[in-house]
């Protein structure tokens, strides 16, 4: 797989190294999962969709830059690596909301979007399995 050179280098990751990236979205997913408060939940579901992202591009080898941009074109990739676009287009939503909620003091993240969101994102760290 040959991916952008300004956002990922390549790097070796042990199984070691593998699988903390995989617990680590778990346990943002649990911590959203015992949350029934949405912001919550979905900050926690949004960081989980990207805890995966960073998983599943280091099991091909690559280690994601740390830079302006670097959330969207991990959400990207997911979505090529895992062939499924509704990754890129919930997760390129669940981007812009997190931004709005983050800058703007009138944005919203209702029950029915948080709790969608992370049912998505944890049907895909369940088919991610290692």
């Amino acid at each position: 797989m040959n991916l952008d050179k300004n956002f990922f280098t390549r790097q070796p990751y042990s199984k070691k190294e593998l699988e903390k990236h995989y617990v680590s979205a778990g346990r943002n997913l649990k911590l959203a999962g015992k949350n029934n408060e949405p912001e919550i939940k979905f900050h926690f579901t949004y960081m989980a969709l990207l805890k995966i992202g960073i998983y599943c591009i280091a099991k091909t080898g690559y280690r994601v830059k740390s830079r302006s941009g670097h959330h969207i074109k991990i959400i990207e990739t997911l979505s090529k690596i895992l062939n499924n676009d509704e990754i890129l287009v919930l997760g390129d939503t669940m981007r812009k909301n997190r931004n709005k909620d983050l800058y703007f003091s009138d944005a919203i993240i209702t029950e029915k979007e948080a709790n969608y969101c992370f049912d998505f994102v944890s049907s895909i760290y369940n088919n991610i399995k290692p």
